[in-house]
């Protein structure tokens, strides 16, 4: 049998009802009696390594989970981690830049209902992670959820409270789960080792842009900020005219050496900043960098990463543009 190790963070999976609302409490061997058929499948040590509600979640925690896999990588065949799911997209794509190239299995999993309801996919979640981990076939970081199994990079949570509640973003999700067996779409080639990484940088701001939007937002981004992710419309750009501030702010941080990087509030098929002129005049002029077809989340969190380890300019654009557990298709 294969041995597994489940991570436990909190989250509504390990969740009770309290006087005001639903709080993590259950630990992951908790977790584990009610999902006994877990058994059958594999053995599995628990490390409880945090208990917070997923909003709760910041960098120091992605790196304390990537330290806890670290230190116990070559005694397990896999790893299962217990995530509230309103954080677990940018989890899952932090984990992915600092953990490259895993052989084995590292799978996300949570539910939209506790544990202890009646009607509840705590159960199913939990039991499709350790089919997935204990598969192999599967390697790297990914998201396992109501019956999917999505790429680290590329999971998103679309639905707030459906049972399906994370999407794949401009990538085919890797297989389903059916009746206790994994359904493999696609089979990513294994890495030969895990890469692991150690710093992130967490001044990394996201400013959303929204029409009459002051300038003074995006200035005070950049002034607290070593990274800005701008959210931008369609397929990207900044307001010009009246408000081309815009522009100078962007062009002073720049010769800063802030880094700016934009990104498009469309879900689906990523942007392109050469295709209008409030776009193409950052990516010829100023020096932006945009995000093609990556989820905001690994952008985010791939600007943590990249910042951590380089703050030259030409190094982190190498980074940025470096295609990481299938986050980037198109540049």
């Amino acid at each position: 049998m294969k041995n597994i190790l489940m991570i436990g963070t909190g989250g509504t999976i390990a969740s009770g009802q309290t006087a005001e609302g639903l709080a993590p409490e259950l630990d992951p061997s908790r977790l584990l009696q009610d999902t006994p058929r877990v058994a059958q499948l594999c053995r599995v040590d628990c490390l409880q390594l945090y208990s917070l509600d997923s909003t709760n979640i910041r960098p120091c925690h992605w790196l304390g989970l990537a330290r806890a896999i670290r230190e116990r990588y070559d005694q397990y065949d896999g790893f299962v981690i217990s995530h509230g799911t309103d954080t677990m997209a940018y989890t899952a794509a932090a984990l992915s830049y600092l953990v490259q190239d895993s052989p084995k299995p590292i799978v996300l999993t949570g539910s939209q209902k506790p544990i202890h309801m009646d009607i509840t996919d705590s159960k199913t979640n939990l039991l499709d992670s350790f089919t997935v981990a204990c598969d192999g076939r599967l390697p790297g970081v990914t998201v396992v959820f109501g019956g999917a199994v999505i790429l680290g990079t590329r999971a998103r949570k679309t639905y707030s409270k459906s049972f399906g509640a994370f999407s794949s973003i401009n990538y085919p999700v890797l297989g389903v789960v059916q009746e206790g067996r994994l359904v493999p779409y696609i089979l990513p080639p294994a890495g030969p080792a895990p890469r692991f990484f150690h710093a992130l940088n967490q001044r990394v701001s996201l400013v959303k842009l929204i029409p009459g939007l002051s300038p003074a937002y995006l200035a005070f981004a950049l002034a607290e900020s070593d990274g800005v992710l701008v959210e931008s419309f369609g397929v990207g750009g900044v307001p010009a005219g009246d408000q081309g501030q815009f522009y100078d702010l962007i062009r002073q941080a720049v010769d800063q050496g802030k880094i700016v990087v934009v990104t498009t509030q469309v879900q689906n098929e990523g942007s392109d900043l050469a295709v209008y002129n409030v776009g193409h005049r950052l990516k010829r002029d100023l020096g932006v960098l945009e995000s093609y077809d990556m989820t905001l989340e690994a952008s985010v969190t791939k600007m943590m990463w990249a910042l951590g380890q380089t703050r030259d300019m030409e190094k982190f654009k190498e980074l940025f543009y470096t295609t990481i557990n299938h986050d980037l298709l198109f540049l």
